[in-house]
């Protein structure tokens, strides 16, 4: 099972977010968004996994905090299928064991930054649960090609939020909007957000990501 810290934004929680972070971060990473969602009429609790520490290939086979390999600099290209599919498993796992704590599937949004964004994306197509929602932040969707045929169908009616800045030059931008297109011809319902930075969240990001959270809860 993975680590992870837990923050509350109140008493009772009616969402919960599962957030993925970045390569070579944590789950500290994200830690201080937490105060950007306090509302009074939505507590919100979230889970911010740490990923296992491994060897990354691009980075001189470095060990540090990773989803999984990056093999090139052309990150869409050759992707570490095995190192893909056992983080998809850890979420699961860590996902399954907040259901099993009392949390139903529609409490709970699917999130991640960066490479975590990536895992967020492929796991919640393949899962069997139906999620709140999902948000993927500077990121793409890895294995595209094998969307239509290991999809799960249980998310095709949950609202995805996708943001990416247009001055990315770790993930470019056209993969997120790749990733955008992808699952909007599937039958997603994929919202694009646009920003101008760099691979980071922007205040604007974040409070367009508030907005989406709190509408979910009243759905």
């Amino acid at each position: 099972m993975l680590d992870f810290i837990t923050q509350k934004t109140g008493d009772n929680p009616e969402l919960l977010i599962i957030w993925l972070h970045g390569l070579g971060a944590d789950g500290h990473d994200f830690e201080p968004v937490v105060p950007q969602f306090a509302n009074p009429d939505c507590a919100i609790q979230f889970i911010f996994p740490h990923a296992p520490v491994q060897p990354v290939t691009i980075n001189g086979g470095m060990r540090m905090r990773s989803w999984y390999d990056i093999k090139m600099m052309d990150i869409g290209k050759m992707p570490d299928e095995d190192g893909i599919r056992e983080s998809e498993q850890r979420v699961m796992e860590l996902l399954n064991a907040q259901i099993d704590a009392g949390f139903k599937p529609a409490q709970i949004i699917l999130a991640g930054f960066s490479q975590g964004g990536a895992i967020a994306l492929h796991t919640a197509v393949r899962m069997k649960h139906k999620l709140a929602g999902v948000i993927a932040l500077s990121c793409y969707l890895p294995m595209n090609d094998r969307l239509t045929t290991e999809q799960s169908g249980a998310n095709l009616e949950t609202p995805f939020f996708i943001g990416h800045g247009s001055f990315d030059p770790v993930v470019p931008m056209d993969l997120g909007k790749s990733a955008y297109e992808t699952l909007s011809a599937a039958g997603y319902p994929v919202s694009w957000h646009e920003y101008p930075l760099q691979h980071g969240v922007s205040m604007d990001e974040l409070e367009d990501i508030k907005r989406f959270v709190l509408g979910l809860n009243r759905t």
